[in-house]
């Protein structure tokens, strides 16, 4: 389903403007069952997996993949390159860069009121992951974190507080054991 009307409770905070029509990057594919709402700017040559789900206001780069049954949502930005595996939950209002890694199941979270206060909506953030993090399977990011450049969360982490640049961090809650070897890392951008 392409360009899909957001409907929101009575009770939601997201915004009630009028969205303008979606925007889908030349090549791209958009798989069976994949959903992507009115107001979005898909990049090129993205691929969104089958039973997908892109919400309103996201901006996707070029040659991004979202894995099926993944689901990101609102107010979110992607850059280009990033690769989000099968049923990965990418939060609203979360900032990915470029070359980014999200396995399988991670998901990321951006309100620690979990709805029950007003002073909430001011604090509400989802991550910001910099460029070619890497994040394992089943990791979890707790609201307004940042994953610094060339981080890496090892499966099954809790993350608890910012992760430094070129980190290697594991546990609940993560913490930092060594740093990415020279030989992983991205060339220059």
């Amino acid at each position: 389903m392409l360009g899909k009307q957001p409907a929101l409770s009575p009770r939601s905070t997201a915004p009630r403007d009028e969205l303008p029509p979606l925007e889908l990057g030349e090549g791209t594919i958009v798989s069976a069952g994949a959903i992507v709402f009115a107001g979005t700017k898909i990049g090129a040559r993205v691929i969104l997996g089958d039973q997908s789900c892109v919400r309103e206001r996201c901006e996707l780069g070029d040659d991004v993949v979202v894995g099926r049954g993944s689901l990101v949502e609102n107010d979110t930005t992607i850059g280009a390159r990033t690769k989000i595996q099968a049923n990965a939950y990418v939060t609203a209002y979360s900032t990915l860069e470029e070359d980014v890694f999200i396995a399988p199941c991670v998901a990321t979270t951006n309100d620690n009121f979990m709805g029950r206060t007003e002073e909430r909506h001011a604090l509400r953030k989802g991550p910001t992951i910099r460029r070619g993090a890497r994040i394992g399977g089943g990791a979890v990011i707790l609201p307004g974190i940042e994953i610094g450049e060339e981080a890496f969360v090892g499966a099954g982490a809790i993350v608890t507080r910012n992760v430094p640049a070129r980190a290697v961090v594991v546990g609940s809650p993560a913490r930092q054991i060594r740093e990415v070897p020279e030989d992983e890392l991205l060339g220059q951008p």
